[in-house]
């Protein structure tokens, strides 16, 4: 096919004419537009679609309506209300960046890219969502969906994550944003991505770019975006403890603040059961220990094989993991905490 060449108001003006027919226009978020909803949505977007997304963003907007409630809250009342979204720096970083607008701005968002990357979380493409969206500013975005349109419409070759071909999709994305409804247009990019553009399958005869599409062609839209080269993902095992007081209840402990599962409660993890006396400062009854079937968590760098293992506690005592704050979790009256993902799995399971 031959390629037409199209100026930024003519593919500005492309994608929003596909949006204002084909967009999705009934997201929660997209009801009452503030900064603050728009910032909830974008970081709970951010890795995770939008069908998993509408709940938990309901049930959170619910308890933290504004930025002043958000700040207020404890954050295992936060962490609560995202578990099993996963991602969880991004709740602690919004717990974070809610006491930073409520304490540097008097509880009022920010009105440039620059102030809103100093909010924990917020980077550059968050926060142009953030203005042109709840304020209607220019302001380019380059998430994850919009990048894949741009590589290929521009063919550009190479991984995003590279700092020159990130800077090439920057130009590409601050180019075509317009002056006029740019908060549409970061919509509509955002959609056209997730509804066409896709990753497998894009619909390209129903793309209002596809003339001008560099990748189709080259017949190579299958090609684009370039993923990150392959490594070899390391496997890590662990056992992990449900040690069960007289009562029959779980022992969880609150994992630190940063780092895997930061903040969150957990099961004791060890290498050995013959370690609890002096990792945990606890005995258990090793006769009583039941080793269940393994099971796989996968984060992004690594494969975690965690072996579950019921065991009963030896002796009643108070002196447990004392450096850490624990708890006795009573899975019959389940306490309103975050939990880790295979945490949760576990307690409901056994």
């Amino acid at each position: 096919m031959s390629l037409e060449t199209y100026s930024s108001e003519q593919f500005s003006g492309a994608v929003l004419s596909w949006f204002d027919q084909h967009g999705r226009h009934d997201l929660p978020w997209q009801q009452h537009k503030s900064a603050y909803l728009t910032w909830i949505s974008e970081i709970m977007l951010q890795q995770t679609q939008v069908t998993t997304v509408i709940p938990y963003y309901r049930r959170f907007v619910e308890k933290f309506p504004d930025v002043y409630a958000l700040a207020a809250a404890d954050i295992d009342a936060v962490l609560h209300l995202w578990t099993g979204l996963g991602y969880y720096a991004r709740a602690r970083n919004l717990h974070k960046a809610a006491l930073q607008i409520v304490n540097q701005y008097d509880g009022e968002f920010p009105l440039s890219v620059f102030e809103l990357e100093g909010l924990s979380g917020i980077g550059k493409s968050t926060a142009g969502a953030i203005l042109s969206i709840s304020s209607n500013k220019r302001a380019a975005i380059l998430d994850g969906n919009v990048k894949r349109v741009l590589a290929r419409f521009y063919a550009v070759e190479g991984w995003s994550g590279k700092t020159a071909i990130a800077q090439q999709l920057w130009q590409h994305a601050e180019y075509n944003t317009p002056y006029s409804r740019p908060g549409d247009y970061t919509q509509a990019m955002m959609d056209m991505g997730a509804t066409l553009c896709t990753r497998s399958k894009p619909k390209c005869e129903v793309c209002p770019i596809i003339s001008g599409c560099a990748a189709k062609a080259q017949e190579r839209v299958k090609e684009f975006p370039f993923s990150k080269p392959k490594k070899t993902i390391p496997v890590r095992q662990t056992l992990m403890l449900l040690i069960e007081n007289a009562e029959g209840e779980k022992l969880l402990y609150q994992r630190p603040p940063s780092g895997l599962w930061g903040g969150l409660w957990g099961l004791p993890q060890l290498a050995d059961l013959r370690d609890c006396a002096s990792e945990l400062q606890l005995e258990v009854d090793i006769n009583s220990a039941i080793y269940l079937e393994p099971v796989r968590h996968t984060f992004s760098h690594f494969h975690l094989d965690i072996t579950p293992v019921k065991v009963k506690l030896a002796t009643d005592t108070e002196q447990i993991m004392e450096a850490v704050a624990t708890l006795w979790y009573n899975t019959n009256k389940p306490a309103n905490i975050g939990l880790a993902a295979p945490v949760k799995k576990l307690l409901e399971q056994y």
